[in-house]
């Protein structure tokens, strides 16, 4: 019976965007429609990212972590993985999983420079850099922005894709698309061509 209303109880958190939300501090949930992934479009990018069993899947600049925990829950036998630079961030994405008790995600604290994409499978990005290119609406101002820090992102995880072997995929949502190498054939993409799904050639 313990066990029936365990995963009950988990299952509630995947219903809506809403229940979702209820995960964090209002203060964080406020932010959500603007830099959080809607959870239709977690759903949908993590399917197509969970190619088979052992996939190792980050997303860049994680934030709270729903992509991974909306992926994690419906995909079980991929590991999505999540670095974020912001620790508060960080932090409340590692309280979302110890709530719903995912056991195939992973978060770090970090910056996506500081990490080897040789140790994933496939990738996914919500357009992490683009606070940098806008004088408003950034999650908070405990960071640095700026141009040129943009385009150091945008270069670097260009660098790191075109180093992927062929048949890698990516997800990118509301990018500009300056980090994507020309050796990513776009597959698939909803009407509106916010979200898109690239494989490397």
């Amino acid at each position: 019976m313990g066990n029936i209303r365990n995963i009950t109880s988990r299952s509630s958190w995947y219903v809506s965007d809403a229940a979702f939300d209820w995960l964090y501090p209002q203060r964080i949930q406020k932010l959500s429609m603007q830099h959080w992934t809607p959870m239709e479009v977690a759903k949908r990018s993590a399917g197509f990212l969970a190619t088979g069993d052992g996939k190792r899947i980050l997303d860049i600049g994680s934030g709270v972590g729903k992509f991974c925990l909306i992926g994690g829950y419906h995909f079980p036998e991929a590991t999505f993985y999540g670095i974020e630079q912001r620790k508060e961030l960080y932090h409340y994405a590692r309280a979302a999983k110890e709530l719903t008790e995912a056991k195939n995600v992973e978060f770090i604290h970090g910056n996506f420079t500081q990490i080897d994409f040789e140790d994933f499978d496939h990738f996914y990005f919500y357009n992490a850099f683009f606070e940098n290119l806008v004088e408003d609406g950034q999650i908070d101002q405990q960071i640095e922005y700026s141009s040129s820090l943009y385009n150091y992102y945008a270069r670097y995880m260009y660098k790191g894709l075109d180093s992927k072997p062929s048949g890698t995929r990516l997800v990118t949502f509301h990018s500009l698309e300056d980090e994507i190498p020309p050796s990513y054939q776009l597959v698939d993409a909803t009407v509106d061509f916010l979200l898109k799904m690239w494989v490397k050639r």
